[in-house]
């Protein structure tokens, strides 16, 4: 392979991964702990609810992978350094909703801050489990 072909290749390489990493907040990140995950897209509202199609594109949501039901990210504004969001959330049946905050840690870990209103709550062993108001997630 000659020279100029790989360091083509390379930089190609490289714009791809910087372009990733100027896009924090378009993952999908977990937390085993509480099995929930963010699917997200902050930038845009281009994520459909799997199930809730008719409900449009969003910003993206949280659930658990064995329940349908979801909290949908209604808002999303992020911070000029690109570090942390704040969300507008409410669950799919309009019922509660919350302010909250997403953090981006200099580990690449993700920590999500419960702020204003509702506390979200996922189905688990026949009861509601209230989530922490902070809670860390990585990406998959």
């Amino acid at each position: 392979m000659n020279n100029k072909l790989l360091l083509a290749i390379v930089m190609v390489f490289v714009l791809v991964l910087s372009a990733k990493a100027e896009e924090p907040f378009k993952c999908i990140v977990t937390n085993k702990e509480y099995n929930v995950f963010l699917r997200l897209n902050l930038y845009e509202e281009t994520i459909p609810i799997p199930g809730q199609e008719i409900l449009g594109n969003t910003f993206g949501y949280l659930k658990k992978p064995t329940d349908s039901r979801v909290w949908i990210v209604t808002g999303a504004t992020i911070s000029k350094d690109g570090k942390k969001a704040a969300l507008e959330m409410v669950n799919d049946y309009g019922s509660e909703d919350l302010n909250a905050e997403l953090i981006l840690n200099s580990d690449s870990t993700y920590l999500l801050r419960q702020l204003q209103g509702s506390t979200i709550k996922v189905a688990g062993k026949n009861k509601w489990i209230k989530l922490p108001k902070e809670l860390k997630f990585v990406k998959n």
